[in-house]
C-alpha cells in the first residue's frame, strides 16, 4: 500500500494525466471556487464547476438534442426552484423511474441544489416492487416517464408526481418538468444545510431490492478508476447501461468533472449503439455484458457499416462477463475491454485491464490504487493463492447501510462482497460465485461459475446459466440453462460429455435444460431464483 502522502501525490497525477485538474481561464477562476464552497462534491457541485469552467461544452446527448454543462446547470437551477415550489424541501426523498436520458440528469441535479435524497427505481420493476420501495423509502415524489404511467399510479395518491419524458400529452394530469423548468428561477436556491443522499438499490436477484445510502465520492475514487481506464476529459462517452444502476451511475458521475460529452439512448439497441458510438467518435462504451453478447450477435455485414475504431474503453461491468465472451469482444473491437467487479454496497473491487483478460480469460482483475481486496475463510482467516475465499473490500466510496437499517459483514474495515473467489499467482482476481451459489454435492463443493464458464464457450451456446438444486440422493446437483445460437443443435447428453471431458466428474451438470432466453433484470443479471 502506498503512504498517504504518496497516495496523495497518485491522486493529484492520474487527475491531471486525465484532465480532470488542469489551468482554467482566469476569469472563470473565482466561479468555479464559489460552486465548489457553495455544493461540494455533490451532483449540484459538479455540474456547477464544470458549468463554470466549460459552460459551452456539450454534456448530454439525447435524443431530443443537445444540451451544454451550462445549459443543465440553469435547468436544474429552475427545476429545484419549482420543485420547492410544489412543496419539496431539504430531507425529503424523490424517487426518480427514467430512462437514459435529460430528464433523468434534470432530476438528479435538481434534487441534489434541493438538499434532497434522490431514490434511483429499476424501470423494469412490476407494481408490486414499485409500491414497496416507495413506501419503504418515504417517498414524498416521483418523477417518471410517461410509459410508466400504469405501473406508478397506484402510487401517486398523497405524492408529488412529474412527468419527465412524455410522447404526446400527459394523461393522468401530471405536470411536465419541461414546464416546471420553463417556469423556475434559474438562479436555483439557496443552498440546503445538509446535502442530500442518493439512494441506490440493490439488483434484487436474491429477495426484494434493498435500498443503499452513499454520499459524495471524493477525488481518490474518480483517480483508481482512471488509474485504470485511460478515459480523458472533454471526450464523448456513450453510456448504454442503465444509470439508475451503479455502473451506469458510476460513469455519469465520474463524466461531469472530466467535462465528458454524454450520449444517451432510451433504449438499448446493439445497432443503434454501434451508429451512435460511429456518428459521435466516441471514444468510450459503458455497458453491461448481455449488451456486449447483442452486438456480437449482429451479422457481420452489419457491424462492419458502423467505424468504431475511436473507441479507446469500453467498460463493462454490472454482472459477470465470461472469459469466452470477453477474447471475442477483444477480437471484434480490438484491446479496449475494460471489466469491473463490484457491487451496490463495495462500488468497485478490481478492474481487469485488456491485458488481465487476455492473459487470464474470466478474470476480474486487479485491485486499483487505494482499494484493498482480501479473501477469507470462515473463520476470518487470509487465504493462501489459489484457494477460494470470501470477498471483503475496502476503498473511498462510502456505502452508508441499507436504508431499511442493517448492512453488510465487515472485518478490519473491509465490508464483504457478498461473493467468493480466489486469486492466481500473478495477484489477479476471479469471482467464483456469490458465497451462497456453492453447493455440495456428495460432499464436494461445487461453485457453478466454472462450469457456466466451459459452457459460455461452446460453439453452440449462446448463453448459460448453472443452479444447484436439491437431490434426494446427493444432497444438492448442478443444473445448466441453456440457451442456443441460430441454427445450431446440440442435446443434453452432448453438453454433458463436453463437460465431462474437460472438469472432474462430479461436476457435470445432472440436468440440461434448453430455453429461448434467460431471465434477467434490467442490468442483465441472471433470476438465478427462477431457474431454480
Amino acid at each position: 500500500m502506498l503512504s498517504q502522502v504518496s497516495h496523495q501525490a497518485f491522486v493529484v497525477k492520474t487527475l491531471f494525466e486525465s484532465g480532470l485538474l488542469g489551468p482554467t481561464r482566469p476569469d472563470r477562476i473565482a466561479k468555479v471556487a464559489v460552486a465548489l464552497k457553495k455544493w461540494g462534491t455533490t451532483s449540484a457541485g459538479s455540474f456547477a464547476v464544470a458549468a463554470a469552467r466549460t459552460p459551452d461544452q456539450p454534456a448530454i446527448v439525447d435524443e431530443l438534442g443537445t444540451l451544454s454543462y451550462g445549459e443543465v446547470h440553469r435547468r436544474a437551477n429552475a427545476l429545484a426552484s419549482a420543485f420547492k415550489e410544489h412543496g419539496l424541501g431539504p430531507g425529503d426523498s424523490i424517487a426518480v423511474m427514467c430512462r437514459n436520458h435529460r430528464g433523468f440528469i434534470d432530476a438528479t441535479v435538481a434534487t441534489s441544489r434541493l438538499g434532497a435524497n434522490v431514490i434511483y427505481l429499476n424501470t423494469a420493476f412490476a407494481g408490486p416492487q414499485l409500491a414497496e420501495v416507495v413506501e419503504r423509502e418515504r417517498a414524498a415524489a416521483i418523477v417518471y416517464d410517461e410509459e410508466f404511467a400504469n405501473i406508478v399510479e397506484p402510487v401517486r395518491a398523497g405524492r408529488r408526481s412529474f412527468i419527465a419524458w412524455h410522447d404526446g400529452e400527459s394523461s393522468n394530469g401530471d405536470t411536465l418538468l419541461e414546464d416546471l423548468i420553463a417556469k423556475g428561477d434559474a438562479n436555483g436556491v439557496p443552498v440546503a444545510p445538509e446535502p442530500g443522499r442518493v439512494i441506490i438499490l440493490t439488483s434484487g436477484t436474491t429477495g426484494s431490492p434493498k435500498g443503499a445510502r452513499r454520499s459524495a465520492a471524493g477525488l481518490g475514487a474518480a483517480a483508481a478508476l482512471l488509474s485504470k481506464m485511460p478515459l480523458r476529459a472533454r471526450e464523448t462517452t456513450m453510456i448504454a447501461a442503465p444509470i439508475f444502476h451503479t455502473w451506469g451511475l458510476a460513469h455519469f458521475t465520474l463524466g461531469v468533472p472530466l467535462a465528458s460529452t454524454m450520449v444517451f439512448r432510451r433504449r438499448f439497441d446493439p445497432e443503434g449503439t454501434l451508429r451512435a458510438v460511429a456518428r459521435h467518435r466516441a471514444t468510450a462504451l459503458v455497458v453491461v455484458p448481455v449488451m456486449l453478447q447483442k452486438m456480437l450477435e449482429l451479422p457481420d455485414e452489419v457491424f462492419a457499416k458502423y467505424d468504431t475504431s475511436s473507441l479507446r474503453v469500453l467498460a463493462a461491468s454490472g454482472s459477470a462477463l465470461p472469459g469466452p465472451l470477453a477474447t471475442r469482444v477483444m477480437d471484434r473491437f480490438g484491446d479496449v475491454l475494460y471489466n469491473t467487479y463490484g457491487s451496490t454496497e463495495v462500488a468497485w473491487a478490481t478492474i481487469a485491464t485488456p491485458a488481465d483478460m487476455r492473459a487470464a480469460p474470466g478474470t476480474a482483475g486487479r485491485p486499483p490504487v487505494g482499494t484493498r481486496v482480501r479473501l477469507l475463510d470462515d473463520s476470518g482467516r487470509e487465504v493462501p493463492t489459489g484457494q477460494t475465499g470470501r470477498i471483503f473490500v475496502g476503498n473511498e466510496l462510502p456505502f452508508e447501510g441499507y436504508t431499511g437499517g442493517g448492512g453488510k459483514e465487515i472485518v478490519d474495515g473491509l465490508m464483504s462482497s457478498g461473493d467468493v473467489g480466489h486469486f492466481d499467482a500473478g495477484g489477479r482476481l476471479f469471482v467464483d460465485g456469490r458465497d451462497d451459489d456453492m453447493i455440495i454435492s456428495g460432499g464436494e463443493n461445487l461453485f457453478p461459475s466454472e462450469v457456466e464458464d466451459l459452457l459460455a464457450g461452446h460453439e453452440a451456446i449462446r448463453e448459460v446459466a448453472v443452479v444447484g438444486v436439491s437431490d434426494e440422493q446427493w444432497g444438492q446437483r448442478l443444473k445448466a440453462v441453456v440457451v442456443l445460437k441460430a441454427g445450431c443443435e446440440c442435446t443434453a447428453d452432448e453438453l454433458k460429455a463436453y463437460v465431462r471431458a474437460n472438469l472432474a466428474g462430479f461436476k457435470v451438470p445432472r440436468d440440461v435444460v434448453f430455453l429461448d432466453e434467460l431471465p434477467r433484470n434490467a442490468t442483465g443479471k441472471v433470476l438465478k431464483r427462477e431457474l431454480r
